[in-house]
């Protein structure tokens, strides 16, 4: 059976996250996806903690389903969820200081809050934002969390972006070892984040230990599942049974990842936002890393940093690799087919809606159901001609930098043709 999986998104309790982020309303919206299993988030802030306690309950080991759903005999198959947490680590090491995103995975309520109560007791505050600020090296950090339960795993989040991130090159290391130390050989996976794919870290040979994991980090349910993971089991998987995966690299069950296309990630290339100044890694190195308006430094993207840490071509282990598929969300499609600007219009709302109520989830529809069907079902030609596109990888991106995402574009800028309608019965 295949379960599509997120694990990284945050709650309501999170900086500048959707006030619509509570348990009901993410399970509502991962159906509608077609996400089978997500994270909780957050589970370090008391508040959300609180309302993870009153809404979930253990369905098997690690995994956990909201209370009163059935769980067995489902025509769409409910939500499950994972207690994955991400933290945000300011420390010293090297005579720098780091800032490194990194995410927790926990196997039971228990455990997370036993973690609550020891972070507490060494004075941090995680009162504050669902992604609490830790000062605490990760090698430190990893070494409490196995004292507490050597079940417990971390992730480094993001992996690559400039600002926070165990690669980046503004505050990040040179390889997992430098970060991790000792506790690197509990270091499985590693999630690529937006701005990446696999096949950019592919031309790392230090990676080749490890995953890759693609998760969407949602700050709103509309953007749950931009990036996802797809696994295949004979029967329901466990907290353990997704760790061995990680652990063992295990293509048999671990099938490939869904991806933003990287170029549309707000760090793909370096630039400077308030120039409106953007530039590949041959480009910024003429420069001198600076911008040729206001002479400031450049922020360096992910294009840049995997450019300056990779030694082979990604074709040369592609064959030995986990894959990916590159998508376009459902709504970016709907919005350039209406040639809108906003995915939040409400023809593109009125439409995403139609569709993924009376078609199919988004993932089926982007990945699995034939175009005929989806022809016989469009009365906008354009939307099964834009998904094929897709499917085939035909699209045109501008690449994103400096915080500010790129654009992807299907049918280019001359935009879709006139399309032919006709009635639906």
């Amino acid at each position: 059976m295949r379960y599509i999986v997120d694990w990284h998104i945050h709650s309501k309790y999170s900086r500048a996250c959707s006030k619509q982020l509570e348990l009901p309303t993410i399970a509502k919206w991962c159906e509608r996806k077609g996400i089978n299993i997500v994270t909780t988030g957050d589970w370090t802030h008391p508040e959300w903690f609180k309302h993870i306690k009153e809404n979930l309950v253990e369905e098997r080991q690690g995994v956990y389903r909201l209370k009163g759903a059935s769980g067995k005999g489902r025509v769409v198959r409910e939500t499950e969820f994972m207690l994955v947490q991400e933290v945000s680590q300011i420390y010293k090491k090297g005579d720098k200081t780091r800032r490194v995103h990194n995410l927790i995975f926990s196997p039971s309520i228990e455990t997370c809050e036993k973690v609550n109560s020891r972070l507490n007791k060494q004075g941090f505050n995680i009162k504050s934002d669902g992604r609490p600020i830790l000062g605490i090296d990760s090698e430190e950090l990893y070494k409490l969390l196995k004292e507490i339960d050597e079940k417990l795993i971390v992730v480094p989040a993001h992996a690559w972006t400039p600002w926070y991130a165990v690669f980046g090159s503004k505050s990040g290391f040179g390889s997992i070892e430098e970060c991790f130390g000792e506790m690197s050989k509990y270091v499985y996976a590693i999630e690529t984040g937006l701005s990446s794919d696999p096949e950019m870290n592919w031309q790392i040979s230090a990676l080749d230990k490890i995953v890759f994991i693609s998760n969407s980090d949602a700050h709103s349910p509309r953007n749950l599942g931009r990036e996802a993971n797809v696994f295949e089991f004979d029967k329901p998987p466990t907290f353990d049974d997704f760790v061995s995966v990680l652990k063992n690299k295990d293509a048999t069950r671990f099938k490939y990842t869904i991806e933003f296309y990287p170029q549309e990630g707000k760090y793909h290339f370096d630039g400077c936002a308030a120039c409106k100044f953007s530039c590949n890694p041959v480009q910024s190195k003429k420069l001198g890393n600076r911008c040729p308006t206001c002479k400031r430094p450049l922020t360096l993207g992910v294009h840049n940093r995997v450019e300056e840490l990779k030694d082979r071509d990604a074709d040369s282990v592609s064959s030995r690799k986990i894959p990916f598929k590159s998508i376009v969300p459902l709504a970016e499609i709907l919005a350039e087919v209406f040639g809108v600007k906003s995915v939040s219009s409400k023809k593109v709302e009125e439409e995403y809606m139609r569709l993924t109520t009376e078609l199919a989830d988004e993932f089926s529809i982007l990945l699995d159901v034939p175009i005929d069907s989806i022809r016989k079902f469009c009365s906008n030609s354009n939307i099964p001609v834009a998904i094929e596109l897709v499917r085939a990888g035909k699209v045109e991106v501008t690449p994103g930098y400096d915080g500010i995402f790129g654009t992807v574009k299907v049918f280019g800028k001359s935009g879709p043709k006139q399309p032919k309608q006709k009635l639906l019965l």
